[in-house]
Formats: structure tokens, C-alpha cells, sequence
């Protein structure tokens, strides 16, 4: 059965490598990007199936705008896949105000408003899926990332609360949450200026790490995308996908400990109840 997508961030990395599967296969895509002539090779090889729109999420009145011109023009967008984000490197005392201010802007509030702009649409056709792109930084943490790992926490506390408000309109979400992975996530990162003072510090060696390739990537890219696109055809749709055994170990472990130490604080939080 043929699909159509709606995928943004689609020059590079997951964005580019899922819509080249996806044409080839026989589905319909709308990709945007914030450079169309990145794509220009793929419209001549599928004119009729690739329907492609300059977007910058930084932009909310241009997100609406692209959104409603894709459903027009496309009749029916079945999976929206909000997939546009970078990384932002250093730690948090090195970062400057206006790298912050980027990194929330594009990967949360860029994400949020592409959703909010797909639902009234996707409600209108009477459902449709969402794949929201995260991270294994979605629920575990390295130093150095800290204001990246609070987009991708935050988008994954969004995404659950608006899966549970529209799924009375057959609307459903899935998060997938890649390991570390040779895309060009590493190449784009934006990395603040090293302070001494971090040097000798576990900022200080995840640095050193990512300059000397220490700091492995175990996932292929190729296999995580075509497990997202498979997701899209589960029923019900699956609310996480675990991508690579480094994000597994890593979630795991992290998701392990956090428990431990909730069931260790059950006596201290029945204690904050309201008396009987």
C-alpha cells in the first residue's frame, strides 16, 4: 500500500536517508528543507512522487503555511515525521545565551509547532501517525549535552501528553530514540569554545572522546530508518522504538537505577500525603 510522508530535515542524515528509501519503495513524500536544490537529483528521478517545500522550523508562520500547502496538494498525509534538529556541544557554563536560545528553538519549540500544525489536518483526514525523531538523550544524559538532552526530554513529555488528547481522533505517536550513529549529527554539532577549568572533568573527556573517535558509533543509520518506517505500520503504534544496543544498554540501565531509587523513596512520598 502506498504511503505518503511528510518529513522534515531532509538534506541529510535520517530525514535524507528515509526519504530515499521511501521513493524508492513507491511511496509519496513531502520533504522539506531549508535548501530545496539539495534535493534536486531526487525530483528529476521522481517527479510524480516527491513534492518538495523550503522550510525552517525556526520559522512557526512557515511551518503552518508548508503544512497546509502539503495536505492541499497532496490530498492525504498519512505519517508526519518531524525529524529537523542538531546538536549543541559544551557544558552548560560554556555555552552562550544565543546557542541556547538556537538549540531550544529548533529541536523543542520546532518540533512542538510542526506537530500543532499537522493536527488539525490529521484530524480532519480522521487520524494519521506522527514519528517524532528523539534520541536515547530523550532519557538518558552525557555531559557536554545538557541543553540538547533537555530538548529531547522535553519533546518526549510533549508527545506524550498530545498522544493521550488526540488519540479519540485516531492519531498516534511514536518516539524513536537512536544511539550514537555515524550521520552527520557529529559534524553538525555546534560546539562552545573549551574552558580550562572542565579540562580534568567528565565534560573535559567526553570532549577529548569525540575529537579522537573514541567515543564510538555502533548504530547504522540505513537499518534504524527502515525500523521507523516498519513502525508505521504497526498497530497499535508502538510509543517508543529503542534504536541500537548502545541506546538499549544505556536506557536500560539508566531506566533501572531510576527505579531503584523510586521504590527506595516510597515511605518519603506516602509520607507527603494528606492526612486520612
Amino acid at each position: 500500500m502506498q504511503r505518503t510522508w511528510f518529513i522534515t530535515g531532509t538534506s541529510t542524515g535520517f530525514g535524507r536517508i528515509m526519504t530515499e528509501r521511501l521513493l524508492a519503495r513507491g511511496d509519496r513524500v513531502a520533504a522539506t528543507l531549508r535548501s530545496p536544490n539539495a534535493l534536486a537529483e531526487l525530483q528529476a528521478k521522481y517527479p510524480k512522487q516527491l513534492w518538495v517545500a523550503q522550510l525552517d522550523v525556526l520559522d512557526d508562520a512557515a511551518i503552518r503555511d508548508v503544512m497546509a500547502r502539503a495536505f492541499s496538494d497532496l490530498g492525504r498525509i498519512d505519517v508526519v515525521v518531524s525529524n529537523a534538529a542538531y546538536g549543541l556541544f559544551g557544558a552548560a557554563e560554556e555555552l552562550s545565551n544565543a546557542q541556547i536560545k538556537r538549540q531550544l528553538d529548533t529541536n523543542l519549540l520546532g518540533s512542538i509547532q510542526l506537530i500543532r500544525a499537522a493536527l488539525p489536518h490529521l484530524r480532519k483526514q480522521d487520524g494519521g501517525r506522527v514519528i517524532q525523531v528523539s534520541s536515547e538523550g530523550g532519557q538518558i544524559a552525557y555531559p557536554n549535552f545538557s541543553v540538547y538532552h533537555a530538548t529531547k526530554w522535553g519533546i518526549e513529555g510533549f508527545v506524550e501528553s498530545v498522544a493521550q488528547e488526540v488519540a479519540p481522533f485516531g492519531i498516534e505517536f511514536t518516539l524513536a530514540e537512536p544511539g550514537p550513529t555515524p550521520t552527520n549529527f557529529a559534524a553538525g554539532l555546534d560546539a562552545a569554545p573549551a574552558m580550562d577549568d572542565y579540562v580534568d572533568t567528565p565534560s573535559g573527556g567526553v570532549r577529548r572522546a569525540l575529537l579522537d573517535g573514541s567515543f564510538k558509533l555502533t548504530g547504522n543509520p540505513v537499518k534504524m530508518v527502515d525500523i521507523m518506517i516498519d513502525s508505521a505500520g504497526q498497530a497499535p503504534a508502538p510509543r517508543r522504538i529503542t534504536l541500537g544496543s548502545t541506546a538499549y544498554e544505556s536506557i536500560r540501565a539508566a531506566l533501572t537505577e531510576r527505579l531503584a531509587r523510586l521504590e527506595g523513596q516510597k515511605s518519603v512520598a506516602q509520607a507527603a500525603d494528606l492526612d486520612a
